[in-house]
C-alpha cells in the first residue's frame, strides 16, 4: 500500500477507548478495481478511515464489518470476501475485488505499536496474520527486509511467511508478487499486508495565496510537507495534519538540509530569495522535481544570473518554470495549486512504475500527461 498509515493510528486509537474494530484491506485486484492491492480502511461502531475505493464495494465492506462488530462473540476473526463487482454488486468497472476483514481488539496493541515504531522509519514492511477464527487469528508477524517480529505460532510456518513477505517487499509495489495477498502456506491461509512508505517529501518555500493552496492540496495526499518561510505570523493558524511549519531567517541555507528525493517548491515572496533558494537547490542533485512559480521571462532572466554564477548550463534544465502539469491558463492560487500537484504526482509515479529510474527527474515542462498533527519547528 503506498499511502500513509493511518490505519494502524486508528487501530490503536480504537483499542485506547476499549473499542473492537475492523481492519479491511483489499488482499486482491483482478481487472479494474476501484483500489489497488493493499489499500485499506479500519471501521468502528461509529467511524470510518480510510478508504477501499468509495462506491457500492465500500458499502457493504462497511456492513459486513459492523455486523462482525455487532456479533457477541468475542473471539478474533480474520476472513477473504470475494466481490466480482458486476455480478454481485452492480458496478460498471467489472473487476474482482477480494477484501480481507479482521476484527482487532485489545490483543492487537503489540503488535501495532511494531507497526508506529516501522511506519516512522520510512521502510517497507508487511504484518502476516492467519485466516479463520479463534485465538490463533489474533497474531501478527512483522517482517521487514532484514529482519521478523512476533510469531503466527509455528516456527515452520514462521520461516514460510518470511519468505513469502521478503519476496512480495523485493519488487516493486506495481508488480503482482509486489502487493499484498492471501497465500497458503505450511497447509494454513494467510493474509500478507505489504505496506510502502509514502515516498513523497514535499518541500513548499513560501506561504503567499499559492503557497497556502498548494499545501491544503497536499493536505489531502500522501505527502510528507515542510513548508518553509520567513514570516512567522503570516502562517495560518491550523495546517493539515501531514504538513510542519518550518520557521527559518535562512530558507537558501535550509535547502542543504532537505530530505533526499524531495519535490521542492519555491514561490516565496521575494524573486531574490526565490533565486537563492534555486541556486542552493542546483548545488544537489538528489532530489526529483525543483519546481519555480513564475513567467518564461523570470526562468530566462534567472538562468543568465545562474550562468554568471558558475552554474553549469547543463543544470538549468532540471529546473521547472514555469510550474504546473497541463495547459491551464488560469493565475487563480487554488487551480496553479491543483496543476503543480497534479505535476508531482505525475512524476512520482513515473518514479514508482520504474519509468524513471534515477532518483533525480529532469525538467518536465511540456509533459501532460491521516498523519500526525502539524507541527511548527523554529531554525
Amino acid at each position: 500500500m503506498i499511502a500513509n498509515l493511518s490505519w494502524s493510528d486508528e487501530l490503536r486509537a480504537a483499542i485506547a477507548r476499549g473499542e473492537r474494530a475492523v481492519m479491511v484491506a483489499v488482499a486482491g485486484a483482478a481487472g479494474s478495481t476501484p483500489r489497488e492491492s493493499g489499500a485499506a480502511m479500519v471501521v468502528t461502531r461509529d467511524r470510518i478511515a480510510g478508504t477501499i475505493g468509495g462506491g457500492h464495494l465500500e458499502y457493504e465492506a462497511q456492513r459486513l464489518a459492523r455486523e462482525a462488530l455487532g456479533g457477541h462473540g468475542a473471539v478474533p476473526a480474520h476472513w477473504l470476501v470475494r466481490f466480482p463487482l458486476s455480478a454481485r454488486l452492480g458496478q460498471c468497472c467489472g473487476g474482482v475485488a477480494t477484501l480481507a476483514f479482521a476484527v482487532v481488539d485489545a490483543s492487537a496493541a503489540t503488535w501495532l505499536d511494531g507497526v508506529a515504531a516501522l511506519a516512522r522509519t520510512s521502510a517497507p514492511f508487511a504484518v502476516v496474520g492467519r485466516l479463520g477464527q479463534g485465538d490463533a487469528v489474533a497474531a501478527r508477524l512483522i517482517v521487514t527486509a532484514d529482519d521478523a517480529l512476533g510469531t503466527l505460532g509455528e516456527a515452520r510456518l514462521d520461516a514460510a511467511a518470511v519468505a513469502d513477505a521478503r519476496a512480495r517487499l523485493g519488487r516493486r509495489p506495481d508488480e503482482a508478487i509486489g502487493g499484498s495477498g492471501a497465500p497458503d502456506l505450511a497447509g494454513v491461509p494467510l493474509f500478507v499486508h505489504v505496506c510502502w512508505p509514502a515516498t513523497f517529501p514535499v518541500c513548499v518555500f513560501g506561504n503567499g495565496h499559492v503557497g497556502r493552496a498548494l499545501v491544503q492540496v497536499l493536505g489531502a495526499l500522501p505527502a510528507s510537507v515542510q513548508w518553509y518561510d520567513t514570516r512567522e505570523h503570516d502562517f495560518p493558524a491550523s495546517v493539515p495534519g501531514n504538513v510542519e511549519v518550518m520557521v527559518t531567517d535562512a530558507p537558501e541555507g535550509d535547502v542543504d538540509h532537505l530530505p533526499t528525493g524531495a519535490f521542492v517548491v519555491v514561490m516565496t515572496h521575494s524573486h531574490a530569495l526565490d533565486f537563492a533558494i534555486v541556486e542552493a537547490a542546483l548545488h544537489r542533485d538528489d532530489w526529483r522535481y525543483l519546481g519555480l512559480i513564475g513567467s518564461r521571462a523570470k526562468r530566462h532572466q534567472f538562468e543568465r544570473r545562474l550562468e554568471t554564477r558558475g552554474v553549469a548550463p547543463g543544470a538549468l534544465p532540471r529546473v521547472t518554470c514555469p510550474i504546473g502539469r497541463g495547459d491551464l491558463k488560469s493565475k487563480e492560487p487554488g487551480v496553479i495549486a491543483v496543476a503543480v500537484a497534479a505535476e508531482m504526482l505525475a512524476i512520482r509515479e513515473a518514479v514508482a512504475s520504474g519509468a524513471c529510474a534515477d532518483t533525480t527527474t529532469p525538467h518536465l515542462a511540456g509533459v501532460r500527461g491521516r498523519p500526525a498533527a502539524g507541527r511548527m519547528r523554529f531554525r
